[in-house]
């Protein structure tokens, strides 16, 4: 029997996600990794060039199948999960009017339900073991309006409400939330999301190994949540606290608008 305890990781292919797997296995865990893409078993190489095991899965967060099938392989590994975190994330660049519709609520089933879909089933196993601790990947957009990415700030705002809410119901049940808030990190995300144009897509970006780092010791030190990123992001999400909302929205759209 292996002695390493197991973690899960979603979104995990590439990018923040792909860092925390690297941050678990470095620090003592097996990992169960998920992505939509084949690039899932490539990563799973590589973390096994790290010194655990990795077992890959490829899903489909956005769907009801997907979500269940990596649930199924996770507990057919018969191992109990000591730790989770849900990674899942994307977005759709442009204004909303001329977005597809079929593209925005895809945001909201990856971003929204997937993430509350896997949490049901980790939250039962966690609790009915009295031990584990999940990480809730969010973001900076989370405090601020999103203006041409209209659909993602609303649902990153949702999984650190989410996770928050979380963290205070299951207090002294031994399972802890946390919540990671990233900046504009240097991952595919904004290429993916057709914003490579854009000024926050040519900016200089925070490192993700830096933004695992701080999201995985956060997890571990049982924060509430923490921003990820270097100390300019920091004091973005300071600012937010105290700006109003038109004022937000407005800097948030001179960053975010693809150019004609």
């Amino acid at each position: 029997m292996n002695d390493r305890p197991l973690a899960i990781v979603t979104g995990a292919s590439s990018g923040i996600g792909f860092e925390l797997a690297k941050q678990f296995v470095q620090n003592g865990f097996d990992v169960a990794i998920s992505g939509s893409s084949e690039r899932i078993f490539e990563a799973a190489v590589l973390l096994r060039q790290e010194g655990g095991e990795a077992f890959p899965f490829q899903a489909d967060a956005g769907t009801y199948e997907g979500v269940e099938g990596f649930w199924g392989f996770v507990i057919n590994l018969a191992r109990p999960i000591e730790a989770c975190a849900l990674n899942v994330g994307i977005a759709v660049g442009g204004a909303f009017a001329d977005t597809p519709l079929e593209d925005n609520l895809r945001v909201i089933a990856v971003n929204v339900t997937g993430t509350v879909h896997l949490a049901k089933h980790v939250v039962k196993h966690m609790v009915s073991r009295g031990k584990g601790r999940i990480l809730v990947v969010s973001s900076v957009s989370a405090t601020s309006p999103t203006p041409f990415e209209t659909t993602y700030g609303p649902s990153k705002a949702f999984g650190f409400s989410f996770s928050e809410s979380l963290r205070e119901e299951l207090r002294g049940s031994g399972v802890t939330v946390t919540a990671l808030l990233p900046g504009a990190t240097d991952t595919d995300f904004h290429a993916n999301a057709g914003m490579a144009s854009t000024p926050i897509g040519r900016t200089r970006k925070n490192d993700r190994v830096l933004v695992a780092k701080q999201g995985f010791d956060a997890l571990m030190s049982d924060v509430d949540h923490v921003v990820g990123g270097d100390e300019a992001t920091k004091q973005v999400v300071v600012d937010n606290r105290l700006l109003p909302e038109t004022v937000k929205a407005a800097r948030h759209a001179a960053i975010a608008k693809i150019p004609e």
